[in-house]
Order: C-alpha cells, then sequence, then structure tokens
C-alpha cells in the first residue's frame, strides 16, 4: 500500500500520469514531443470524471507522457495517426 502511494505521488511530482481513475489523469501536459518517440496514443474525451481532453502518450521507453490536446503540434499528431 505504502508503495503504490509513494509510485502515486511521484508520478503526481512529474507531472504526468495520476494514478486515479475517478478523476483526471493528466495534471500537467508537455506542449512538444518528437514523434518517433510514440509507441501508442491514447485520447480520453471528456466524461463524468473529467471534464478535458485527455492525451496520454508512450513512449518507446515506457513512460507515460501527457500532451496538451490544444497545442498545434499534438493535433497534427492526432491526424496523422487517424489517417493511417
Amino acid at each position: 500500500m505504502l508503495l503504490l502511494l509513494l509510485l502515486a505521488i511521484h508520478r503526481q511530482a512529474t507531472g504526468t500520469i495520476v494514478a486515479s481513475e475517478l478523476r483526471c489523469q493528466c495534471l500537467n501536459t508537455v506542449q512538444r514531443i518528437d514523434f518517433q518517440d510514440i509507441q501508442s496514443l491514447k485520447v480520453t474525451p471528456p466524461g463524468p470524471h473529467c471534464q478535458q481532453t485527455e492525451v496520454i502518450a508512450t513512449l518507446k521507453n515506457g513512460q507515460d507522457v501527457c500532451l496538451n490536446p490544444e497545442a498545434p503540434l499534438v493535433q497534427r499528431i492526432i491526424q496523422k495517426i487517424l489517417k493511417t
């Protein structure tokens, strides 16, 4: 239990993912990321637990990073993925 709590605190401190499905997962976002570093992308639309669209990229090194869904680069990445 303590390990899970420490992991959640660590994730919050780095500004990436919060270990809870009952609220927004992204506390902070990054504006830019290299497209080639992305292994997968998850777009979560607004819902009852979070009123904002969330874009979470899993990088090839296994790290999850929250991207700003309003950033032009992120929108281009999403469009590129949707076209493939």
